[in-house]
């Protein structure tokens, strides 16, 4: 029996292009050299009117000499938790061209210390950035009060603040 195919039209395939716009020179970007840095900007950014009562998330994406390319607010959720889609935070990560990045998230509680779903999540997304050449190289657990770096626990390739510096 012959199957009878139906004609399609290959005229309606969307196109997609790769645009890369900005306000800022790139001699104007800040530089984040360890994690008070990245938490100044991150607490800059952050609404501190929520930052106690609901989570979210946000990505500092950077360039290769740590300069901030931008801030991508991933997610917000509710008291207990929030979703870092691993997909969402590489799109913005290959889109903005970042080659290095930094995870964020608040804990309400103003309890800093990760949980073990925070730390499997970073070692995932560690992984997943080693296809793409793209670094995770610290992720960052900020509270009204303070703030926890997975990095400078050692919990997360530790000594890369320490290279920035000596750049």
């Amino acid at each position: 029996m012959e199957q009878i195919r139906k004609e399609q039209d290959w005229n309606q395939v969307e196109e997609i292009e790769l645009v890369y716009k900005t306000n800022v020179k790139a001699s104007q970007r800040p530089v984040i050299k360890d994690s008070y840095d990245a938490y100044q900007l991150l607490l800059a950014n952050w609404d501190l009117n929520t930052i106690d009562l609901q989570e979210e998330s946000k990505v500092i994406l950077l360039n290769q000499a740590n300069k901030v390319l931008s801030l991508y607010s991933v997610s917000k959720g509710g008291i207990t938790g929030t979703v870092m889609d691993p997909r969402l935070i590489f799109v913005a990560a290959l889109k903005r061209g970042a080659c290095n990045i930094i995870l964020s998230h608040n804990h309400p509680s103003g309890n800093l210390k990760p949980s073990l779903a925070d730390e499997q999540l970073t070692l995932k997304l560690k992984e997943a950035g080693k296809l793409l050449d793209i670094k995770i190289c610290d992720h960052i657990i900020i509270s009204s009060e303070g703030y926890y770096s997975l990095a400078d626990q050692g919990l997360l390739q530790p000594f890369f603040y320490a290279l920035v510096r000596s750049q």
